[in-house]
């Protein structure tokens, strides 16, 4: 059965005022708050179940609130754009709170921004505009330029990563070609928007960025050792395993002889990432590759999870644990 794209599912969340008084829900139960409430207003006129807005995650709840932000605006110039046009394109954005739906819009139109939407006035080409599940937004290309220049860069470094890696990885094989073509054309962007705010920014990302890095935290992962001094680093070193196979490891440090991994808890809780294995099975599992990859290297492995990499100081402590030291 063909999985149902994530707008269609949230759509089915949302409610207007009408439809909730339809359904029976009065005016002082709309009114409710606090732990009372079984209805979340999160536009004016629109609402969520409580339950469902409490459990969701942020950018689930970002998802929510442009949809909710588009009805109300109908008809109304604008396109979804920055990280809530990231949002709808599926790219990881690291440590992603709340905030206002963000669009661009016409210079010509000078409508201002509000307590739910934040408009930045721009010009886009026609290439510059997609539709996502019939939602019109910034291109995944023109998403992660805006997206490179207004946020930080360990959220804009996921998000170009992952955009890279959707062009250029495909079955575990990396294609530079294809990473160098759309590097070029970022490049380009950046070239055409010098002196803008943040294009510096953008430029430093554009020339960071590699689809090799499979999730954010490698992504973060590198961004800190860079900022520790590496630079020789390489990504998704291939091991030679046992059996004719090969293991995979995150980031090898040439400088110091050690491999990084990024050692998220995803790959323990999540059923289907264990593929029926139990998480005692996985842990073994790690620990057997773990034993082969030092063996047979003669190199340091050392892994480390979020806390780890939030900054590049305790990035830094995780490395001295295991007898490594960064150039600076």
């Amino acid at each position: 059965m063909p999985v149902e794209p994530k707008v269609v599912v949230a759509r089915r969340s949302l409610f207007t005022r009408a439809e909730l008084r339809d359904r029976g829900v009065s005016e002082a139960e709309l009114k409710t708050g606090g732990d009372r409430a079984a209805w979340t207003r999160i536009q004016p006129g629109v609402y969520v179940a409580r339950d469902e807005w409490a459990s969701a995650r942020p950018v689930d709840r970002h998802r929510l609130a442009v949809l909710a932000a588009l009805d109300r605006a109908r008809g109304a110039e604008g396109v979804v754009s920055h990280l809530s046009a990231a949002v709808l394109h599926g790219l990881p954005l690291y440590r992603f709170r709340e905030q206002r739906v963000q669009m661009v819009v016409p210079r010509s139109a000078h409508p201002p921004s509000g307590s739910y939407v934040r408009r930045h006035t721009d010009a886009l080409s026609e290439d510059d505009v997609v539709e996502v599940d019939g939602i019109r937004c910034t291109s995944i290309q023109r998403t992660v330029f805006d997206v490179s220049r207004t946020e930080t860069r360990e959220m804009a470094l996921s998000c170009v990563d992952r955009a890279l890696r959707r062009f250029a990885v495909e079955r575990r094989r990396f294609r530079a070609d294809v990473q160098d073509d759309w590097r070029e054309r970022l490049r380009e962007r950046v070239a055409r928007a010098r002196g803008q705010r943040g294009v510096r920014d953008a430029s430093w990302v554009v020339e960071f960025a590699d689809g090799r890095a499979e999730l954010p935290g490698e992504s973060v992962s590198r961004l800190q050792l860079y900022r520790l001094g590496f630079r020789d680093l390489d990504l998704q070193v291939a091991v030679a395993g046992p059996r004719g196979s090969d293991y995979f490891v995150d980031i090898g440090l040439r400088q110091v002889r050690t491999f990084w991994e990024f050692d998220g808890e995803v790959k323990y809780r999540d059923v289907a990432m264990r593929q029926g294995r139990s998480i005692e099975d996985v842990v073994l599992d790690e620990k057997r590759r773990e034993d082969w990859i030092r063996g047979v290297t003669q190199w340091r492995l050392c892994r480390g999870g979020f806390a780890d990499i939030a900054t590049p100081e305790t990035l830094a402590a995780r490395l001295s644990a295991f007898g490594v030291h960064p150039p600076r």
